[in-house]
This record gives structure tokens, sequence and C-alpha cells, in this order.
């Protein structure tokens, strides 16, 4: 770094072909909560999870998520959906790691998930509403 640049400067960017390469894949494992919210008002192509504790999902979730703590996520509890299904998982914001932890056990599964980045915190960021009613989980 010379002493006129930045340290945002100091690492070259990526070459324009490379940077679309990136920038494109990170489509393929991440959605954001207004395509999330978009998606639900539409009628969902996807199966929203909230990877949370029962507690926090109580407390207030994503309208139409249904509760499956990552750490619960095995095979019998997905034999509800095809195994086409797209599922969508979230957390409590970019601070936690379970929507991550969560995607890789449906990964491991064979299943296709993408993250909500945001989780609830960015949820709440969109001026979105959370929900406080419990939904039945037609897995369980």
């Amino acid at each position: 770094m010379t002493s006129s640049s930045s340290h945002v400067a100091a690492v070259p960017a990526a070459k324009p072909a490379i940077a679309v390469a990136h920038f494109a894949a990170e489509f393929t494992f991440e959605t954001d909560c207004w395509d999330v919210h978009d998606g639900l008002l539409k009628g969902p192509d996807f199966v929203l999870i909230d990877v949370r504790s029962p507690t926090l999902f109580a407390q207030g979730h994503v309208p139409g998520a249904i509760n499956l703590p990552h750490g619960k996520i095995v095979e019998s509890k997905l034999a509800a959906w095809p195994e086409e299904t797209l599922f969508i998982t979230y957390c409590a914001g970019p601070h936690c790691n379970g929507a991550a932890r969560g995607a890789l056990r449906l990964a491991r599964l064979g299943r296709f998930v993408k993250i909500m980045v945001g989780g609830i915190t960015g949820w709440l960021d969109e001026g979105f509403e959370l929900n406080r009613k419990i939904l039945e989980d037609p897995s369980a």
C-alpha cells in the first residue's frame, strides 16, 4: 500500500468477468428479505424455515415460516416435501450463523436451499412485520 492509497484500493478489484461470475453465483446461495416477502405475497414456491429456537420463534417470526431449529433438520422432518422443494433458511440476523448451519444440513440431505440474508434483523429493517402466532409444522 502506498501512502496515497486507501486500504480499500490496496488490493485491486477483480477483473469484471471474474466479478460477474462471483456476484452471479451469490444468487444461487442466497436471497434477500424483500424477495422473500414478495414471494410470500405471490404464493410461495419455497418453504421458509426459521432455524431459531421455538422460544425465539414464538416471540416473533416471518409470517409463513415454519420453525425447524437447525439441529433438528433431519430427513424424517422433510418427508412432507418433494425432493425438488426449495428451502429458504433464516435466523436472527447477520451476527448469527444458524441459517448457514441449517442450509448446510439441508444441502447434505440433498435438498435445494438458499439463505435469506439479514434474517429477522433484515426483515425488520425492511419495515416488514413479524408474526407472533405459531404455525403448525406439516412435517411434525
